[in-house]
């Protein structure tokens, strides 16, 4: 192996741009699989969640091999929410491939992608996917990306970046727009003329930094990074530079690389490539690790600060512990310590009261891929309204996180969205026509945008796209407006039926069909007026031996309103919480008896 040249390239674009779909070009390409293994689409997004969502949540790692050249690639998430993981594993690449849509252009996450790349002094390369779409307009893009370069000021070096064109689902990638093109060796060919093999540095002393963090049941924490320098053996004693310089001396027990999508064990690995390590228990991100005597610290990295914070608590309804396996306060500690392992952006911390822990994340989606994670596992937790975590600046005043929103929408609806990012407090930054669609950009608020998302389906009857990433810090706002209507909640445990829905459609929106099991506190619908309603669903028709005039009726019911994840925590108020269990997800107050809650109410 030590006499391949060796390569690391990342794949960076926006969410939807096809980054998963050019790795698995690669893959197919490149002989990874036997002739009889079976292929799948988005081969690198392996967790359930990945798969169904259509979106890379974590960054992943394998190999090809091309004539003497070991490529290392990594598969990076597009999605501002995971941003922390882009950030970490651009360090460890020589070049990136900037994936741009052919339509689409560049998007808020390619713009901070690429200028991570561009920081850290790498050339990127430029990739127009999707050019076999009939609008394309590839010409365009490249100019708006040359642009985009310039604004984040690349060096001369950098603007003078190769642009190749592709259709990344059929695995063509080509020189020239109208060129016959028939695989990805172009950009294979691009890579190494750009790039070059890392120069040999296996003499010199060892220089090893952790970029990302994986967890295995048998050998326990690993550690993923790049030999910069010399070389690292299986059962070599190795001392351990941390973020804050301290040394301390450890023992790697296991050392792996990536050949295709599996990670093989070695003896020994040379500079350049990226080696799993095992055997140190409390490694961790940006730390160096080198020879005994000789580590050369390298700087650390800088992880970005978590956004949004919500309780998880124990689950104390009246259905706790029906359907989940993983109930109790410990049950929920020992998870939640097990994800901080590898799950860099995520902070827990114990709250005052012993029922629950305060984790803190990069926003909705990320707490909520957590959640839905333990959901499957078995775990059942209630969960808070997400909060927005608040800081004070050198003088002292109260900040808040502010995010660039790209909204696009089809033109008769444009008004109500403006109106609505107005009445948030959002800040018109630019708004074009293009294709029928208008293209609207905000800065606003990440407390004005909680909640936001659902609306904005619905006031677009679902054409609409949003696209968000955090900006920076904006002074606080002030009060912002609070969801316009009450709750309908149940008065008392029972099952729900046809005869009580259909007398209270007339009221609001209902959540639950006839035939499900509700208790004292569960909310069941959305009021039509603004205060909170106590309302029976379980109540019957009464039942007499004559037959009425107006002979019973079918009874005809609107569907329920069901949510997701996301759209119920953007849906609770302050005194409520989503129960979260293997079987479904509940809406209920905090305080589930109607008499406490009006006497909470009053203390308040």
């Amino acid at each position: 192996m030590s006499d391949m040249k060796i390569i690391n390239i990342a794949v960076i674009a926006h969410v939807d741009a096809g980054k998963s779909t050019l790795v698995d070009a690669f893959l197919n390409q490149s002989g990874v699989f036997r002739a009889n293994e079976e292929h799948v689409d988005c081969i690198m997004d392996s967790n359930d969640l990945e798969r169904e969502r259509g979106i890379t949540i974590y960054s992943k790692n394998c190999s090809i091999k091309y004539g003497d050249y070991k490529i290392n690639i990594v598969d990076t998430p597009g999605h501002s929410d995971f941003s922390s993981e882009v950030e970490r594993v651009i360090r460890t690449v020589d070049t990136v491939i900037l994936l741009v849509d052919s339509i689409e252009g560049p998007m808020p996450q390619t713009r901070f992608v690429l200028q991570k790349s561009l920081e850290l002094g790498l050339k990127p390369i430029l990739v127009i996917n999707k050019i076999d779409k009939p609008n394309h307009r590839a010409e365009e893009v490249v100019d708006m990306t040359f642009d985009l370069f310039v604004d984040l000021q690349a060096n001369d070096e950098q603007l003078d970046f190769p642009i190749l064109y592709g259709i990344g689902k059929q695995g063509i990638m080509k020189y020239e727009l109208d060129d016959e093109g028939s695989d990805i060796k172009p950009l294979l060919e691009t890579i190494i003329e750009r790039v070059g093999e890392y120069p040999k540095q296996d003499e010199e002393p060892l220089q090893l930094q952790i970029s990302a963090l994986s967890y295995d049941n048998f050998v326990g924490r690993l550690g993923i990074g790049r030999i910069y320098k010399g070389r690292v053996k299986e059962g070599q004693t190795v001392e351990i530079a941390d973020n804050d310089g301290k040394i301390r001396t450890a023992k790697i027990s296991k050392v792996m690389v990536y050949e295709g999508l599996k990670q093989v064990a070695v003896k020994e690995a040379t500079s350049g490539d990226i080696v799993v390590i095992a055997g140190v228990p409390d490694i961790s991100i940006g730390e160096t690790v080198g020879e005994i005597g000789k580590v050369d610290p390298m700087t650390p990295i800088h992880i970005e600060e978590p956004t949004l914070a919500m309780n998880f608590l124990v689950n104390n309804s009246p259905f706790a512990g029906q359907s989940g396996k993983f109930v109790t306060t410990r049950h929920i500690k020992d998870r939640l310590e097990k994800e901080t392992e590898i799950n860099v952006g995520l902070k827990v911390e114990p709250m005052d009261t012993t029922d629950g822990y305060r984790v803190s994340g990069r926003g909705e989606l990320h707490l909520s891929v957590l959640i839905e994670n333990m959901r499957r596992e078995g775990y059942e937790l209630g969960v808070s309204k997400p909060e927005v975590i608040m800081h004070r600046d050198e003088e002292g005043k109260l900040v808040e996180p502010v995010e660039r929103v790209v909204i696009s929408v089809p033109e008769e609806y444009s008004g109500s969205v403006i109106s609505k990012l107005n009445l948030r407090k959002g800040m018109m930054q630019s708004m074009e026509p293009e294709n029928g669609h208008i293209r609207i950009e905000y800065l606003c608020t990440t407390r004005g945008l909680l909640g936001f998302r659902s609306e904005l389906i619905t006031d677009s009857r679902g054409e609409a796209t949003m696209v968000r990433r955090i900006e920076g810090y904006t002074e606080y706002v002030g009060e912002l407006p609070r969801r316009g209507n009450g709750a309908l909640i149940a008065q008392e445990q029972g099952t729900t039926m046809g005869y009580a829905l259909n007398s209270l459609e007339d009221r609001g929106i209902l959540f639950v069909k006839p035939g499900v099991d509700v208790y004292e506190g569960m909310i069941i619908g959305q009021n039509s007026r603004k205060e909170d309603m106590t309302v029976n669903p379980c109540k019957n028709k009464k039942m007499t031996n004559t037959r009425s005039s107006g002979a019973d009726e079918a009874i005809r019911l609107s569907p329920p309103k069901t949510f997701t994840l996301e759209e119920a925590l953007e849906f609770i108020e302050d005194d409520e919480l989503v129960e979260v269990t293997p079987d479904g997800i509940r809406l209920r107050k905090k305080i589930l008896n109607e008499s406490e809650r009006v006497r909470a109410a009053k203390r308040k």
